[in-house]
């Protein structure tokens, strides 16, 4: 149970980069994956822009014909997958196969495909559906994929938690991985809700800005709401004693988890952010580290009115009057929201940082807002130690999730 969790592998295709090192330099140089949505007609809508992942191809990374059979979110999962896998190293063997798991997550699934079968069944009649239609648009397909794409033979699953899920899902490994159960693992976390279904109900919700420049606005006084994003993240963790063994490069520890609910509202996060303090005092100490350490903060930051005062008054019942000195940001003001996937990307972020000791900005950042009134990283990336970062994760349900990622001192 002693034993160090650490990362050896990761790989991305988000709004702003199909690869972990492209998405990385977009990030630190402050660029906005926000563009005109190019994947349904939004004639009718009153939202017209979205983070769509630009220039993906799923032929570079699947064979034509397999990639024609998934959903765009599965697709995704399988290039993230890819390059983590590649990244790391590691190589699944006949012998190893059963001690490596697959852990990768998705809060809402293949709508896309769910919303073009529906259809199918109103235009054309049941029989004309795609007879992939189930293992495309189920939540845990694409778990399922990666592991028959690379022989992996542990434990394979998805967690829903919505916006919370990509986090879960890697405390979920980092658990798996703490009590022995498995030696490595796959683990993150995929999405493409760009679909009128999506937009038209995350935007009914009043979720959503539906203004189309400099959006969005995380912790701005002048924000008015999320920015959907699409994409996949994912990480390869290992018990540091199997990493060591085959002579990996070991980029970060993911060194605490952890979860608790507001058990408030469905989809409104509780006003006085207790769940979301809670649950990073609770990762710190899982960590063995106290509030003095944290050095950077990944926040939710949606940019939607309530969650952005929800987490500033977390952060400050957290770290108390430490929480002026801590930097924050918000890079979903570059990405957009990615729903279920959009913890896994921000670990690799916190990864990045405590490896290069750079902190990526908040932009679209001008009109201070009182009741944010933390340090958010604005507009322009930081150069500063970075020893031990977290990321926070905060979805629907009130759901809290918080990892602790440190720099790696052998």
């Amino acid at each position: 149970m002693n034993e160090r969790i650490v990362i050896t592998g990761m790989g991305t295709v988000s709004p702003i980069g199909l690869s972990v090192e492209e998405t990385w330099k977009n990030a630190v140089n402050g660029v906005s994956g926000v563009a005109p949505i190019s994947l349904f007609d939004t004639s009718d809508f009153l939202v017209q822009v979205a983070c769509e992942v630009k220039n993906f191809d799923p032929e570079n990374y699947i064979p034509g014909k397999e990639a024609r059979r998934m959903d765009r979110y599965e697709q995704m999962g399988l290039a993230a997958a890819g390059e983590a896998l590649k990244h790391s190293g590691l190589e699944i063997t006949p012998e190893n196969a059963p001690r490596v798991g697959v852990i990768v997550s998705s809060a809402i699934g293949g709508i896309s495909s769910f919303e073009e079968g529906t259809n199918t069944v109103r235009d054309k009649g049941p029989r004309r559906v795609n007879p992939f239609l189930i293992p495309m648009l189920m939540p845990n397909g694409a778990a399922g994929l990666i592991g028959i794409a690379h022989g992996m033979q542990g434990p394979a699953f998805s967690i829903a938690s919505a916006c919370a899920s990509g986090i879960d899902t890697l405390g979920m490994t980092w658990m798996m991985l703490k009590t022995g159960m498995i030696d490595a693992a796959l683990a993150g976390a995929c999405e493409s809700t760009i679909t009128k279904t999506a937009v038209a109900a995350f935007d009914r919700l009043g979720a959503m800005t539906r203004r189309t420049d400099n959006v969005p606005q995380p912790f701005d006084a002048n924000r008015d709401g999320l920015v959907m994003g699409e994409g996949a993240a994912v990480l390869v963790l290992e018990r540091e004693s199997h990493a060591i063994g085959r002579g990996a490069e070991i980029l970060a520890e993911l060194a605490g988890y952890a979860a608790t609910a507001d058990a408030y509202h469905i989809t409104a996060p509780s006003e006085n952010g207790a769940g979301g303090a809670r649950a990073m005092k609770a990762a710190l100490g899982l960590a063995g580290a106290n509030i003095k350490d944290v050095d950077y903060i990944n926040a939710h930051g949606t940019a939607t009115p309530l969650n952005d005062v929800s987490e500033t008054r977390a952060i400050k019942a957290a770290f108390g009057e430490l929480a002026y000195k801590i930097p924050v940001s918000s890079t979903k003001s570059m990405t957009g929201h990615m729903m279920g996937a959009t913890g896994a990307l921000e670990a690799i972020f916190c990864v990045q940082a405590v490896r290069q000791n750079i902190l990526p900005p908040t932009i679209n950042y001008h009109t201070p807002d009182p009741e944010c009134d933390l340090d958010y990283v604005p507009n322009e990336a930081r150069q500063t130690r970075v020893d031990l970062a977290i990321s926070n994760a905060f979805g629907f349900g009130g759901h809290n999730a918080v990892l602790v990622i440190k720099k790696y001192f052998g």
